[in-house]
């Protein structure tokens, strides 16, 4: 059994782990083949993602006697920490020195990383050549690091690791889903596609934060409306309203959300995880989650479904209740933010509306003509995409005032009714 199945998911970044802490465990096989061992590698990410928990589990596969150095000590002192620790590391056949949150070695930013704290791990790093020293790290941002560190030769290998999705997400959730002794029926890939984007220690909150309301509410088991609701909790960073609203209020938001959800749902089928128009503190009630496996390849295309989806809230309050929608100022930010974008940044409209440092009234004036032109159009098409699928749209609404919440296949039997 290797140490690495400690870790959930992530196999890409495991499988390149395991393959450097094979060069350790058995640098003779590999110096016959002429290989020099490399000297580093740092796992940068943001909190909560388990990069110490990777490192740790490096460490424990390699076998190598380990000293660690982390920010305890204050400044002035830290320096010499890290020049003792080194010279102890050298004195080892063969040792590892893991620096634990080495952007927090200095209090320095992206724009002063040349921190005494710093100098010293590279001047640590480079006395090492010569010595069976391996160097891990792990960092929230490497950005504040110098690029002098960072560069092969130091930090052979700088992996980043970033919030788990798809698979890796359902991985995290059925991991810690197996970890509670009483489960109704859940479905795990549900709960992970609600939660994209979220680190594994607000995964394993939920799951324990759903055990909670199960718990409180006299239940045997934890099911997926529990865990739905500690979802919800979550994303809205605040305990949900407990006072009831006019009902003109809450056809106001269902209608607002349901606009999002269907044009959506039209525009990519079953990109929808989780609408609702629970209200919670601290946060405008409503809110849609989208789930698409093509956000990241960024295109004219789909850029334009962002653009539509940010105008549909508003589309839709007009279309259904024939009001101005007073809940839609974010949207509208976002939407022109991706227009100015088309017109200046990518120059999708020709070049002469590129604005380069200060610009000319005339210049200023055309973009701002030609930015309230398109979206117009843009948003007339909105309203027609939201016409044309009313049915979707009002039984999508109805179901948000009698349910509150609706998960993906909710959305689904919905529009296969239709």
């Amino acid at each position: 059994m290797s140490k690495f199945d400690k870790v959930v998911g992530y196999e890409d970044i495991k499988a390149e782990l395991i393959r450097i802490c094979d060069v350790v465990k058995n640098p003779e096989k590999y110096v016959r083949l002429g290989v020099r061992m490399p000297r580093g590698i740092m796992l940068w990410g943001e909190p909560g993602l388990g990069k110490s928990l990777m490192a740790q589990c490096f460490i424990e596969e390699s076998g190598c006697k380990t000293f660690i150095i982390r920010k305890e000590k204050p400044d002035g002192e830290m320096v010499n920490a890290i020049r003792e620790v080194f010279n102890k590391a050298k004195a080892e056949n063969r040792a590892i020195v893991f620096l634990d949150d080495l952007d927090k070695f200095a209090n320095e930013d992206n724009q002063h990383p040349d921190a005494e704290e710093y100098v010293a791990v590279q001047a640590c790093i480079d006395t090492c050549k010569d010595s069976d020293v391996f160097v891990i790290a792990t960092a929230n941002n490497k950005y504040c690091l110098p690029n002098s560190l960072l560069r092969s030769g130091r930090f052979d290998k700088v992996i980043e690791v970033e919030y788990p999705k798809g698979d890796n997400a359902i991985k995290v959730i059925q991991h810690y889903l197996s970890q509670k002794s009483n489960l109704g029926d859940v479905d795990a890939i549900e709960i992970a596609r609600i939660m994209t984007g979220r680190s594994c220690a607000d995964l394993e909150m939920v799951v324990n934060e759903a055990g909670i309301y199960a718990g409180f509410d006299g239940k045997d088991k934890i099911g997926q409306q529990d865990l739905l609701r500690a979802c919800m909790r979550m994303l809205f960073a605040g305990p949900e309203r407990v006072a009831e609203e006019d009902d003109g209020c809450e056809k106001h938001r269902a209608v607002h959300e349901a606009g999002h959800a269907v044009v959506a749902e039209v525009q990519e089928p079953g990109s929808v995880s989780l609408v609702t128009i629970n209200d919670y503190l601290g946060e405008h009630g409503g809110l849609t989650i989208g789930y698409s496996p093509i956000d990241s390849n960024a295109s004219k295309e789909r850029m334009d479904q962002v653009l539509i989806q940010k105008l549909s809230g508003k589309a839709a309050t007009e279309v259904v209740l024939g009001i101005i929608d007073v809940g839609c100022s974010d949207d509208m930010r976002k939407a022109f933010r991706i227009i100015d974008d088309y017109i200046d940044s990518l120059c999708a409209y020709g070049f002469d509306t590129y604005v380069l440092g200060d610009a000319s009234e005339n210049l200023l004036a055309k973009k701002e003509q030609l930015m309230a032109l398109e979206m117009n159009k843009y948003y007339q098409h909105t309203k027609k995409l939201l016409s044309d699928n009313r049915v979707f749209l009002d039984k999508v609404t109805d179901a948000l005032l009698e349910k509150r919440t609706l998960t993906q296949a909710e959305i689904k039997r919905i529009r296969d009714s239709i």
